[in-house]
């Protein structure tokens, strides 16, 4: 491993960082497993990049496939992108009724902030105080947790996350206010609709409403960012933004679509890329490709026929419920198989983080202080698996 290391030194820029304080390193995968070369079994409990599970059969059967007849772009017509629009977009309110595919959640917000701006004429845009959007130079600029060193656009307002005790929407709406005060004129809100980075927050359930309220009032457009929370891992709804009963402007989507395979895109409300598509042209070479549309299509397919949102519900209620009762945990946050667990300090959080991956459990944090273990395993988690990540839990904790 400390070869791998120095090596990683020697040819990759220094903004590439490993994960835990003993690098893991997987040469397979399997559902909700890893394997190290070592032969070391991991529970991985942290990537939301494989809903359908690592190597999923059908996902690669699927890519594999369309490899070997044909890939190409979106400037040739071919059935695979129209027939998992048609899919993608029955899971929308049907006011939401256009697509576009780009390779990146990154790309897709860069690309809905263009819309947003052509669109309302206006520049100004509203995030959380710890969100994280992309890292494209349009969404590095209002992903304020990407740190002090990127700086926040002169047109972004940064607004505290639906804590108890903060009223969202009044939040918005003085974001807002602010803007006009300085002459920039609000073009959109961005909200990540589980709040990851800002620590999981997803109730109460409506507390969306009146944050969109407050910039449709101010003549902008709202875009739900279900990069991290979409494709059923709520458990309760499909897409984070249906549980507080609001349908946005636009929605872009990421890591889950294809299964670990590039895929991403926006989806929004036709008049809108009516009026954007007449005057600007927006192409994507490998967006929408014939190998993407492939890997999306068999990993919503795996999601629906193996009922893995229910499965989110169910085995995310489970963990839950146990990981609350813990003396350890101040706070359980989020739902389904997307959880924020809430220590007492950021100090422990590190510690157990890093002590579950010595017991072969993978987990991450996240929030301002680092005091928040972030939860959000593949779907494909069962109840035993589960189990065994609360186990590891009580043991990280009772070594100090």
């Amino acid at each position: 491993m400390s070869e791998l290391i120095d090596r990683r030194r020697a040819l990759l820029s220094p903004s590439y960082r490993l994960f835990y304080d003993r690098p893991v390193h997987p040469v397979r995968g399997e559902g909700a497993w890893l394997f190290e070369a070592d032969g070391t079994r991991l529970l991985d409990a942290y990537n939301n990049v494989v809903p359908a599970g690592h190597c999923h059969p059908k996902v690669v059967a699927a890519m594999a496939a369309q490899s070997a007849r044909l890939n190409t772009h979106t400037r040739y017509l071919h059935e695979g992108i129209l027939d998992y629009s048609a899919r993608l977009l029955a899971k929308f309110p049907a006011e939401l009724a256009r697509a576009t595919f780009t390779c990146t959640g990154s790309e897709a917000n860069d690309l809905a902030i263009r819309v947003a701006r052509f669109v309302t004429g206006g520049t100004g845009i509203i995030v959380t105080e710890n969100a994280y959007h992309g890292v494209s130079g349009l969404t590095a600029e209002i992903s304020p947790s990407l740190g002090e060193a990127v700086a926040l656009g002169a047109h972004v307002r940064a607004v505290p996350a639906p804590a108890p005790g903060v009223e969202f929407g009044a939040e918005v709406a003085r974001a807002c206010a602010d803007l006009a005060r300085h002459g920039i004129k609000p073009a959109l809100l961005v909200v990540d609709t589980v709040f990851s980075s800002d620590g999981v927050f997803s109730d109460p359930a409506g507390v969306l409403a009146p944050a969109v309220a407050a910039i449709h009032a101010a003549g902008g457009l709202f875009l739900a960012d279900e990069v991290q929370p979409g494709f059923g891992r709520l458990g309760e709804t499909f897409w984070g933004f249906a549980r507080h009963g609001v349908v946005p402007d636009l929605v872009s989507m990421g890591k889950p679509m294809g299964n670990g395979y590039p895929v991403a895109g926006l989806v929004a409300r036709p008049e809108m890329m009516a009026e954007f598509g007449e005057k600007i042209r927006y192409f994507n070479t490998f967006g929408g490709n014939p190998v993407a549309m492939a890997a999306a299509m068999a990993t919503l397919e795996a999601i629906e026929e193996e009922g893995l949102q229910d499965n989110a519900r169910r085995v995310g209620g489970f963990l839950r419920a146990e990981l609350g009762a813990r003396a350890a945990v101040r706070q359980v946050r989020g739902a389904g198989l997307f959880l924020g667990v809430v220590l007492e300090s950021g100090a422990l959080a590190s510690r157990v983080v890093n002590r579950m991956r010595g017991l072969g459990v993978l987990i991450s944090s996240a929030g301002p202080k680092g005091d928040v273990l972030k939860i959000r395993p593949p779907l494909v988690l069962s109840e035993d698996q589960a189990g065994m990540l609360v186990a590891a839990f009580d043991k990280a904790v009772a070594d100090g």
